[in-house]
């Protein structure tokens, strides 16, 4: 809906509050400098009610006059006409009620919060001069009628955009202007427009959330605005939940702007709560003395001192936390290699197992296939071992079987790979090595094993090994690894046949 339209339907709206008609026509009587005392105590004096007020807090400690009023006239050539016209919209304002029907407005925090702003305003401008101190105490009072207006109004847009607020860093203007097309300092300028208000009290409405667009030429107003915009700031202080971020802004921009001491601040904050009380008395409603802004600014530095010290509490525990996850995930690392070595490696050799050798063929044919390349399988066995067993011991056997790895290791590269294969038979990949290379390696571990002496305690050994080689072009021969394992294994078996302590290369081409 469009702005133009949201104020059509907002005067058109029967929950839109009203001034008593002697109000009314007080403002429009104030308006015009013809205009004579007599005249001004008539109207005032058709309502009653609001008489009666005026005059009690005429003759209170508010004005501290040191006799007695007796009649409006004497109350209006005593105050003056502008502080009676303030006087008359402040009782008038503190009596709305409205037709207000949103859940999340609270109107007696509202009233409250109002009083609060009106009080700091008066409190403000009495260090600048002490004119029109009642005219700047209902611009105070009501810099958030707009919000009233909504809420009696619009009831479900004004519970939309306080829920919204209540998520949301944004300011409330932004707010409403997205969620209802005009944000409540706009409705309160053209409403107390539409009452005929003088520009010294709409202006400061319409510009109290952002004072610096307020391009106007009243330096009057203009000051007004700049009062109304610290006086919220500190009702803020007084009654949200961010006291120190409004704090820290009101100190700062009022020596800028206002160019206050910080004395002269400190004066102001520290009558605050007191001066709120004491007005609402004199407006004939009770309300609880809130706190002082000192306990305020204490109480939040003190909750913000439990936060930071539980954050630091948090963060050294998430910290340690931290560390415990980090060793038990090396803890787990460890298990998880000591269970892949039980999968993976021969317990007594400490080389790689049979089940990890077919793995490892398997790979290594397939990416051998896609190389187009070539590698070689070794398969060797411990001669007469079954004898040397039976002559010597299982002991002995087991530690020939050892110590022959150990040998076999240092003659071969890093990345080829030593399993055993079964008993005392071993197999050995020699990953991109053609039939003559692996012949090489193969003569090479022999004559090693040959010449090494097995020496265990006072025992000494001789030990020889028979081999077989075959060689493998994956994407030629197209063999699988029991295919290849066969070839190597009856190139074994021929060496044994032949005399044992010998190599013989698989020539045989057929799968």
């Amino acid at each position: 809906m469009k702005k133009e339209d949201i104020l059509k339907d907002i005067l058109k709206s029967p929950d839109l509050p009203t001034l008593p008609s002697v109000a009314s026509e007080i403002i429009s009587l104030t308006s015009k400098e013809e205009t004579s005392v007599k005249e001004i105590a008539g109207m005032l004096s058709k309502d009653v009610s609001l008489s009666a007020k005026v005059l009690k807090i005429a003759n209170s400690a508010y004005y501290g006059f040191a006799y007695k009023i007796s009649t409006i006239q004497q109350a209006i050539s005593c105050i003056g006409i502008n502080a009676i016209r303030s006087l008359v919209l402040s009782f008038s304002f503190l009596s709305i009620k409205g037709g207000n029907k949103a859940e999340l407005f609270m109107y007696e925090d509202f009233l409250v919060k109002s009083l609060a702003t009106a009080v700091v305003a008066r409190l403000i401008k009495n260090k600048i001069d002490n004119n029109d101190l009642e005219e700047i105490f209902i611009a105070g009072l009501l810099k958030d009628i707009g919000k009233l207006i909504i809420a009696s109004t619009h009831p479900e847009l004004y519970d939309q955009v306080a829920k919204e607020a209540q998520n949301s860093k944004k300011n409330i203007i932004e707010i409403e202007q997205q969620i209802i097309g005009i944000d409540h300092a706009q409705i309160g300028y053209e409403i107390t427009k539409n009452w005929c208000f003088p520009d010294i009290l709409s202006v400061p409405i319409q510009h109290h959330h952002f004072p610096e667009k307020n391009k106007g030429d009243d330096k009057k107003a203009q000051l007004y605005t700049n009062v109304i915009y610290f006086s919220g700031l500190v009702s803020n202080i007084l009654y949200s939940n961010e006291p120190n971020k409004y704090y820290d802004t009101f100190i700062k921009e009022m020596k800028v702007n206002l160019g206050f001491s910080k004395a002269v601040i400190d004066d102001i904050l520290d009558k605050v709560d007191l001066e709120v009380v004491h007005n609402a008395n004199y407006f004939g409603f009770y309300i609880k003395k809130p706190k002082s802004i000192e306990e305020i600014l204490i109480e939040a530095n003190t909750i913000l001192s439990g936060i930071n010290l539980t954050y630091d509490q948090m963060n050294k525990e998430l910290v340690n936390a931290k560390i415990q996850m980090q060793k038990a995930a090396r803890e787990l690392e460890i298990k998880n290699k000591w269970l892949e070595s039980l999968a993976n490696i021969d317990g007594l050799t400490e080389v790689y197992n049979h089940r990890y050798l077919q793995i490892f063929l398997e790979r290594e044919l397939n990416r051998t296939k896609r190389k187009k390349g070539v590698f070689c399988l070794i398969m060797l066995d411990v001669d007469n071992f079954k004898k040397f067993n039976d002559n010597y011991g299982h002991q002995a056997g087991d530690f020939i079987l050892k110590e022959l790895c150990d040998l076999l290791k240092k003659g071969i590269r890093t990345y080829d790979i030593l399993a055993r294969y079964g008993g005392e038979e071993f197999a050995i990949v020699l990953p991109e090595s053609d039939l003559e290379g692996a012949l090489i390696v193969a003569e090479r571990l022999r004559q090693r094993v040959a010449e090494h002496v097995f020496a265990d305690n006072k025992e000494q050994y001789k030990v020889t090994i028979s081999i077989g080689v075959a060689e493998t072009k994956p994407s030629i021969d197209n063999l699988n690894r029991s295919g290849l394992i066969g070839r190597a294994d009856k190139a074994l078996l021929e060496s044994k046949k032949n005399g044992k302590n010998r190599i013989t290369a698989c020539l045989d081409k057929k799968k």
